[in-house]
C-alpha cells in the first residue's frame, strides 16, 4: 500500500498544487491513500467547510489539523460531521471532534487508522501527547494493523522522540507545523517509517507561506499587520511511503516536492 502524506496546506494555492497533483500524479505514483494536513487551508489559517469539501473533492481521503483548527468559529459547528477531519487526540475532553479515525482504503479494502497529536515544547498547554497516543491506540489496533500519526510541533527533540516512542506500535509518525521540510526520513529499525518535518504545500516565493514584504516589516517594526497569503512559487511538500498490507511495517519512505 501506497499512502502520500501531504504537509501543512496554506491556502488557496495550497488546495489548488493538491488538485493538480491528484489529477496528475495520483495513478502515475499508484498512490492508494491521500492524507493532509490541512489547518492552515482557508487564508492561511483556519478551516472552512468549502475549502474542507474542496479538499475531499480532489480526492484527499483525511485531513489532519493542529493549534490553529479552531481559528475559524464555524469548524466547530460541523467538525462532528466529518469524522475524516481530525483534530489533535490530546486537545481537552470534550472538544469537539475526534483525535482519530479508521477509513477503508478504496480498491484494496484494508483499514487505515490516523491519529492527530499536537506537541507542547514552545506551544500552548496541552494534555501529554505521549499518554494520549497510547489511547488512541488502543482502540484503533482492534480495527487495523496500519496506523499513521501526525505529529504537530515545533520542536525537533519532541517529534524525534515520538519517532522513537512509537517505533514498532504504527506505521509512519510524521511531523508538520514548521512549513519547513526536514531530511530526515527513514524506516526506523522496528519498521516504523518516519520524518521529523514535511513541510509547506502552498506558495514558496514567502515567509512560510505568507506575503514576504508584511513579515519583515512586522519582523522590523513589532507593529501588528495583517498577513496576506502570497501566490508564487506553488509546491506540494509531502512524503510517499510504502507500507506492507500483512505486518503493517513501513518498507520505504520518499519525500516528495512537485511544482505546478
Amino acid at each position: 500500500m501506497n499512502i502520500l502524506v501531504v504537509g501543512d496546506v496554506v491556502g488557496k494555492p495550497g488546495r489548488t498544487v493538491i488538485t493538480e497533483f491528484c489529477k496528475k500524479k495520483r495513478e502515475e505514483l499508484n498512490i492508494d491513500a491521500i492524507i493532509v494536513n490541512g489547518e492552515n487551508m482557508s487564508g492561511g489559517s483556519g478551516i472552512t467547510k468549502a475549502a474542507f469539501e474542496e479538499l475531499l473533492d480532489s480526492g484527499v481521503d483525511v485531513v489532519t489539523t493542529g493549534d490553529h483548527i479552531w481559528k475559524k468559529t464555524e469548524t466547530q459547528r460541523f467538525i462532528n460531521d466529518f469524522p475524516q477531519l481530525v483534530r489533535p487526540a490530546n486537545y481537552p475532553i470534550g472538544s469537539p471532534g475526534n483525535g482519530s479515525y479508521v477509513f477503508e482504503v478504496k480498491g484494496i479494502n484494508k483499514p487505515v487508522g490516523v491519529i492527530n497529536l499536537l506537541g507542547r515544547v514552545f506551544m500552548s498547554p496541552m494534555d501529554c501527547p505521549f499518554l494520549a497516543v497510547k489511547r488512541e491506540l488502543e482502540k484503533l489496533k482492534r480495527e487495523t494493523n496500519i496506523i499513521v500519526v501526525d505529529f504537530h510541533a515545533e520542536a525537533t527533540s519532541e517529534k524525534v522522540a515520538m519517532g522513537w516512542y512509537l517505533d514498532g506500535e504504527v506505521s509512519l509518525v510524521f511531523g508538520t507545523h514548521t512549513h519547513v521540510p526536514t531530511a530526515d526520513e527513514t524506516v526506523l529499525p522496528k519498521g516504523t517509517a518516519y520524518i521529523t518535518d514535511l513541510g509547506m504545500t502552498g506558495p514558496h516565493d514567502s515567509v512560510i507561506g505568507r506575503d514576504k514584504a508584511i513579515i519583515i516589516e512586522r519582523f522590523i517594526t513589532s507593529l501588528p499587520k495583517k498577513y496576506e497569503v502570497a501566490k508564487d512559487d506553488v509546491r506540494l511538500n509531502g512524503a510517499l511511503v510504502s507500507i506492507n498490507e500483512q505486518t503493517g511495517k513501513a518498507l520505504k519512505i520518499e519525500r516528495i516536492c512537485w511544482k505546478i
